[in-house]
Formats: C-alpha cells, sequence, structure tokens
C-alpha cells in the first residue's frame, strides 16, 4: 500500500485549524478523514507531522520518519507533479512529459489506448512512464501488455503513484531502452502498439526510419499503433514532427491517419 501523499492544497487543509479534515491522501483516488491536533494529524491509527515547507507543485510522500518529494536527480531532476484532476504528471529537468492543460493525463490515455482497440489483444507499450497506457489496456480487458521504461527513476515515481498499475495481472514492466530491447522481440508477435516517446530533441531514435521497422516487424498484419507526437512549434523547432513521422510509418508498411496530437497506423 503507498503511504499518505501529500501536495499543498491538502496541506492547506489540515493546517486549516478544524479538529477532522475530509482530504485525499491518494491524490485523489479516494477521500478520507484525518483527527487534527497543534502537533500534526492522525490516519489509520498513524501519527503524521506537519510539513515546515510545503511546496506548490510538489508531491510529498512519507519515508516512514519524515516527508520528502517525490522526486530525485541522477544526471537529470525527475519529479512526480500534481495536478487539477488528481493523476499527475512528471518531469525531466522541467519538462513536462505528460499533456495536462485541457485533460486530465489519465483521462488523455484512455483516449488513445480506445483507438487500438485493446480487448483480447497483446499489447507493445514502447515508453511506459507512469503505466496509464497499461492501465486503460488492462481496464479494456488486453491479454497482455509489455511495457519498457528505459529510466529507472521513472519507475520509482510510479511505484509511488497510486494512479499507476503494478505489474503482474497481465502487465509486464522491464526497465530498458526499447531502441536496443525491440531488436530480440519476436516477429509478428503483438496485435498493437502503443508509442509515446520523449520529443525528437531528446530521444531521436525513437523517431527514426530504423525503428519504425522494427515496430512494424514485431506487429501483426493489420495490427494498430499509436504513436504520440504532440504539436511541437515547426516555427522554433524547425521541423514538422508529425509529418516527419507518417512518411517514415509509410515506408515501414503502414496504413496512416492523423489523430489530434499523434498517429493512427494500422499495418498492411
Amino acid at each position: 500500500m503507498i503511504g499518505p501523499l501529500l501536495t499543498l492544497k491538502v496541506h492547506d487543509i489540515l493546517r486549516a485549524g478544524a479538529q477532522t479534515a475530509e482530504c485525499s491522501l491518494d491524490l485523489e483516488r479516494s477521500r478520507t478523514t484525518v483527527e487534527v491536533d497543534a502537533e500534526g494529524w492522525t490516519w489509520q491509527s498513524r501519527r503524521f507531522p506537519f510539513l515546515e515547507s510545503c511546496k506548490d507543485r510538489t508531491i510529498y510522500y512519507w519515508t516512514g520518519d519524515e516527508f520528502e518529494p517525490v522526486a530525485g536527480y541522477a544526471g537529470s531532476l525527475i519529479k512526480l507533479v500534481p495536478t487539477q484532476w488528481g493523476p499527475p504528471t512528471f518531469e525531466i529537468d522541467g519538462i513536462k512529459m505528460l499533456p495536462t492543460a485541457r485533460i486530465s493525463p489519465h483521462a488523455d490515455a484512455e483516449r488513445k489506448v480506445g483507438l487500438i482497440q485493446p480487448r483480447g489483444k497483446t499489447i507493445l507499450d514502447t515508453c511506459g512512464g507512469l503505466g496509464y497506457f497499461a492501465a486503460w489496456c488492462l481496464a479494456g480487458k488486453a491479454k497482455e501488455v509489455l511495457s519498457f521504461e528505459k529510466n529507472a527513476d521513472v519507475i520509482w515515481l510510479r511505484s509511488l503513484n497510486p494512479w499507476s498499475p503494478a505489474p503482474g495481472a497481465g502487465l509486464t514492466l522491464e526497465q530498458g531502452d526499447i531502441s536496443e530491447r525491440i531488436l530480440a522481440l519476436p516477429a509478428a508477435s503483438f496485435d498493437a502498439i502503443l508509442h509515446d516517446p520523449p520529443r525528437f530533441g531528446i530521444a531521436g531514435e525513437l523517431y527514426s526510419q530504423a525503428f519504425y521497422d522494427q515496430l512494424a516487424r514485431v506487429l501483426r498484419r493489420k495490427g494498430r499503433l499509436f504513436h504520440y507526437t504532440g504539436a511541437p512549434n515547426k516555427l522554433t523547432s524547425g521541423r514538422d514532427v508529425p509529418n516527419e513521422v507518417a512518411k517514415r510509418l509509410r515506408l515501414a508498411g503502414f496504413v496512416v491517419d492523423p489523430s489530434g496530437d499523434g498517429v493512427l497506423a494500422t499495418k498492411r
């Protein structure tokens, strides 16, 4: 069980001065009532202190001794970031990895997973992130989901995120670089693929013709692929990434249709 998680919004509720407070300690997955006094608060018969400093855009987890930010630094600053919707996003060096401006990142994943029609399918999730794609595949009755995530710190973030699915029960999560690991995957072994790579400037290899050829190799005929591209500004980036993606996917043997902030492709 993931312990209590605090945000500035929740901490303000706890410090409001009431003897009891109703709030969420799991990023809006559920609601609970805690007892509050001048020194701290009690939840599930355990005592917790108030934070000396509680920052906005930060999620705090209980280490067993104190609250610490769900963030880590190993060459890049990676942190779990609260949203108005409940399900969090995450950032790498301040760059937001999931859309949150107009929709919950969890709900956004639901729409995209629906495009590949997961029921009964074996699905490759190339860049697992917080696992929202995998969660909706499982909810959609997928037969099996194989998910890769390169960054160990991201896997740690999802272990503390109550919205992230735990491995097991149809989900296999492996730490590894999909651009390398895909070479060992059997041909025609997946019914559908979800590809949500970091932006082109960070992981250009995941937008290459060689990688798309591998996606086509491991996907069965008539299998569907959803590729998130975002909508990078062509004036500032100097590239039309969605169009480049579509061209390369066609060369790899896909029929391609734009879909929102990505590309839906079907293997010929």
